[in-house]
């Protein structure tokens, strides 16, 4: 499942999809909004383009990385502290390979896909810098 949604992840849900005949490993992502004296999160995706770039980069892993399976899964909308935001759940044969295929998924994620985060602090609001360009007015 590859997904920009509002609604919560049943992670469980996702473990049990990952167990794929052949798997030996699956390693779970989950980024979850942090206590960094904010009350809250909100976040916005060009779905339009988040969606297929999160699709790209799911193949791409599996090619690389001989997964055998991929969920990607990211929230929008205002999230309160403790609430998932990011959930990745891959499988393959062997450990290294879901480890280096999970990893390179959120490092992937950060680095191209149009997904922004706008903390809604105490002191005021500010949207946190991302490690991408979209939108930043510099070319990639």
């Amino acid at each position: 499942m590859i997904a920009i949604q509002a609604e919560d992840v049943d992670i469980g849900k996702l473990i049990t999809g990952a167990k794929k005949q052949g798997t030996g490993a699956i390693v779970v992502f989950d980024g979850i909004v942090r206590d960094d004296d904010i009350r809250e999160m909100e976040l916005e995706a060009y779905g339009e383009v988040a969606v297929p770039e999160l699709e790209k980069i799911a193949s791409e892993a599996k090619a690389t990385y001989n997964l055998l399976s991929v969920d990607i899964i990211h929230r929008i909308g205002r999230l309160a502290i403790g609430e998932n935001i990011l959930v990745i759940v891959v499988s393959a044969e062997h450990r290294t390979e879901a480890y280096e295929g999970s990893r390179f998924i959120i490092e992937a994620i950060k680095a191209g896909v149009p997904i922004w985060k706008k903390e809604l602090r105490r002191d005021g609001d500010r949207w946190v810098p991302g490690e991408h360009r979209h939108g930043s007015g510099q070319k990639s």
